[in-house]
């Protein structure tokens, strides 16, 4: 018998344990489906992937040219970088990942798309701190190739723009920070963000402030252990 719960990891962080568990769901024909817990909090689930998915399908479709340089803040379970190099313009990656464990997980494989990541050679894994990095003038977001500008920055960390992972992080949805941050996009590049809620006005005209044109999205998809539809928000901004 396939057991119900099955913890593949678990490490502590600053910010508390942070744990990548299996479990089978009996009502849904044992579908095994696996989840990543920090502290008290769960923050992702490959149940429902279709949002993180979206928000690389819809940020890089409004992306002109090709050989795009692109850049994921945060990892997780790995769906929005997954999702980003099935397009074959995409010519180079980078995922900032706060948690080495977690690219750690990608390496060994224990997560579902691990495999498609670490054998893509358009595609490197690093150890830092995105919004650290997104507002460093010096350095910037990749610090192998300093002051590098991207096509592209997809942005899924915090659960909201209001509801941050950790308060430091409160900082970086401001004019000052998100302009610092669209320093690093080449002109028409695109900076798409993740929510676990609603579209709130007061942030898409926070990015209205920053970028030439923003939108919020709501993105549905079927929820199978409430059996109702429930959905996520992809904000978009692009510079001119």
């Amino acid at each position: 018998m396939i057991p119900s719960l099955n913890i593949l990891d678990a490490q502590d962080t600053h910010l508390g344990p942070l744990v990548l568990r299996s479990r089978t769901i009996p009502a849904l024909d044992n579908l095994e489906i696996f989840e990543v817990k920090l502290g008290e909090e769960f923050l992702m689930s490959s149940l429902f992937p279709e949002a993180e998915k979206e928000l690389a399908h819809l940020g890089l479709a409004k992306l002109k040219g090709s050989d795009w340089d692109i850049i994921v803040g945060g990892l997780g379970l790995g769906y929005t970088a997954a999702a980003a190099l099935e397009n074959s313009k995409v010519g180079s990656m980078v995922v900032a990942e706060l948690f080495p464990q977690v690219i750690s997980w990608h390496e060994r494989e224990l997560v579902p798309v691990g495999s498609v990541l670490v054998n893509d050679k358009r595609c490197r894994l690093v150890a830092e701190d995105f919004f650290a990095a997104a507002v460093d003038r010096d350095v910037g977001l990749d610090p192998e190739h300093p002051n590098k500008k991207f096509h592209a920055i997809l942005l899924d960390i915090d659960h909201t723009p209001s509801h941050q992972l950790d308060q430091e992080n409160a900082g970086f949805y401001s004019v000052d920070s998100l302009t610092a941050m669209a320093e690093q996009l080449r002109a028409g590049g695109v900076f798409g963000l993740w929510s676990d809620a609603a579209p709130d006005a007061t942030f898409t005209e926070l990015l209205l402030s920053v970028f030439e044109t923003a939108e919020a999205i709501v993105v549905p998809f079927y929820n199978p252990i409430q059996d109702k539809e429930s959905s996520n928000t992809v904000y978009l901004a692009q510079k001119g």
